[in-house]
């Protein structure tokens, strides 16, 4: 007699805002109807002394509701200090330093990295808010020569496209164009965002030291 197939574990991922799009999208086309998603905001990676105990508030909230709390954050310049949490109250992160890394395949961003340091990456977020959060947020809207002082020493761009679009890819372009760098783009879909929320080949646990990265944050 067959054995009676387990229902999923009914599943909370507590991500970063910037990662909201993609993951909902991973959760559409997976039919992960047992997965909910939570989010803390984007613009906390420029206080990423927030990101630790934002998380944890959220672990504590929904603990007695869920089976099992994923998070998708990189270390997002925490200094560690997420993975300490996530490992006092048992949580798993997704594996990588950035979300860059994530979406890449295994060793490809290393590899870009390798082949030319001075690399500025962008995803369909950066690429949606490009403005927003790199002219403005950069103040170089105000102040012209930080252009310069930020972006002297990249060579290129590299666009990770994770669901190409061919007007995301025009604005792509016209980002490299302001910035003054050459334009690569590689369609990398959900990659290993995907591949963390269906629980299929899941190998980063939560407590495992990272390296900071010092060009890329998620």
């Amino acid at each position: 007699m067959a054995s009676a197939v387990k229902p999923p574990l009914k599943t909370l991922v507590i991500a970063c805002g910037a990662l909201a799009h993609e993951l909902l999208e991973a959760k559409r086309l997976n039919g992960l109807d047992y997965l909910d998603v939570t989010c803390l905001p984007a613009i906390w990676h420029n206080h990423p002394e927030k990101i630790p105990e934002g998380v944890r508030s959220k672990i504590r909230r929904n603990r007695k509701k869920y089976d099992r709390i994923l998070c998708l954050y990189g270390d997002c310049g925490t200094g560690g200090m997420l993975d300490r949490v996530l490992e006092e109250e048992g949580v798993e992160r997704i594996e990588g330093d950035h979300c860059y890394a994530f979406y890449s395949k295994p060793g490809e961003f290393d590899a870009l990295m390798e082949e030319e340091i001075g690399t500025f990456f962008l995803t369909d977020y950066l690429v949606r808010h490009f403005d927003r959060l790199i002219i403005q947020g950069l103040g170089i809207d105000r102040h012209a020569q930080l252009l310069g002082v930020y972006f002297g020493n990249y060579k290129r761009i590299v666009y990770l496209a994770q669901m190409p679009d061919a007007a995301l890819e025009k604005k792509a372009r016209l980002a490299a164009e302001r910035l003054g760098l050459e334009f690569e783009m590689r369609i990398t879909g959900l990659g290993g965002l995907q591949t963390f929320v269906t629980g299929k080949g899941r190998s980063h646990v939560s407590g495992t030291p990272l390296i900071p990265s010092m060009i890329a944050r998620s």
